[in-house]
């Protein structure tokens, strides 16, 4: 395990009720209800949070390894996020698919930066090795 060498930034949320209870972040910019998957509830899930979390990390990923790698990335990039939740064995589990487009890119340097962002995405990290994640472009 990779311990931080410097916090650059702490995100504090209290959270009540579990699935479905509500969030709130200290900053007051997220306060959300919370509703279990498939359920009537009007509330966001965990997966749910997951999904847009993974995906504008990712980008943000594909933004810093471009400038590095000398490849502009598109105004319009884009990830559509998928995260399941199943069961493992005695337990839950998720996996996840980012689903990435780079149009205007030729495949090969999409690939690159990809792969070069999925080694310095923090979800990344924290995902290898303990989650299905499968990476695609569109």
């Amino acid at each position: 395990m990779a311990s931080l060498e410097k916090v650059l930034y702490t995100a504090r949320a209290h959270t009540t009720g579990g699935r479905d209870g509500a969030a709130r972040t200290d900053d007051g910019r997220l306060d959300v209800q919370l509703s279990s998957p498939g359920t009537s509830g009007t509330g966001t899930n965990p997966e749910q949070l997951f999904a847009a979390g993974y995906s504008a990390c990712f980008i943000g990923a594909l933004k810093a390894v471009g400038g590095k790698l000398g490849i502009a990335v598109p105004q319009d990039v884009a990830i559509d996020a998928e995260v399941d939740l199943g069961t493992i064995p005695n337990a839950y589990g998720i996996a996840a698919r980012l689903k990435i487009s780079l149009p205007g890119l030729d495949r090969e340097q999409a690939q690159k930066l990809v792969d070069a962002a999925h080694q310095v995405c923090p979800y990344s990290n924290a995902t290898r090795g303990n989650i299905d994640v499968t990476l695609t472009l569109v």
